[in-house]
């Protein structure tokens, strides 16, 4: 669905007005100049002269483009396919990851996605497979995020 910008806009103007009130609240620290709402404040003044920016753009293209416009793809049973199933995959990593662990589940989900995305089987199963190992060397080896083990658990190291 194509969303017009200014409607984008109001709402990262709206969070940037939200933050840059919360940020007044924050303590100073005595003897320094810079304090802990420094950092947010700026990123929240950013977020609202953006949404400043996005509302003007989409107010100015309001006459050709309309505020919701849903796409093409849409009407196609191969896309819709594609979208369900990934959709579907999220909420099985959710609801399954504990218990199977992301080992085991993310190749299955990968390839189950390049699947309905009409990726060939052989390929499909070797770059979930690759992906996977790489994306667990990632987090859980080099950044030191803990994957869910799963039914390996006894393996874990």
């Amino acid at each position: 669905m194509k969303i017009n910008d200014a409607v984008f806009g109001v709402v990262l103007l709206a969070l940037g007005i939200v933050v840059l009130t919360q940020v007044q609240s924050f303590p100073r620290i005595p003897g320094q100049q810079v304090g802990p709402a420094l950092f947010p404040g700026v990123v929240a003044a950013g977020l609202a002269i953006c949404g400043a920016l996005l509302i003007a753009s989409g107010i100015r293209r309001r006459a050709v483009e309309p505020w919701f416009r849903v796409p093409d793809w849409v009407g196609s049973g191969q896309h819709l396919v594609a979208f369900a199933a990934i959709i579907a995959g999220v909420v099985a990593y959710i609801l399954w990851a504990d218990d199977l662990g992301f080992l085991l589940l993310a190749p299955i989900l990968l390839f189950v996605w390049f699947i309905a995305l009409k990726v060939r089987a052989l390929p499909a199963a070797i770059t979930a497979i690759v992906v996977t190992i790489a994306i667990w060397y990632a987090f859980y080896r080099l950044l030191r995020v803990p994957l869910p083990w799963g039914v390996l658990k006894p393996w874990a190291f």
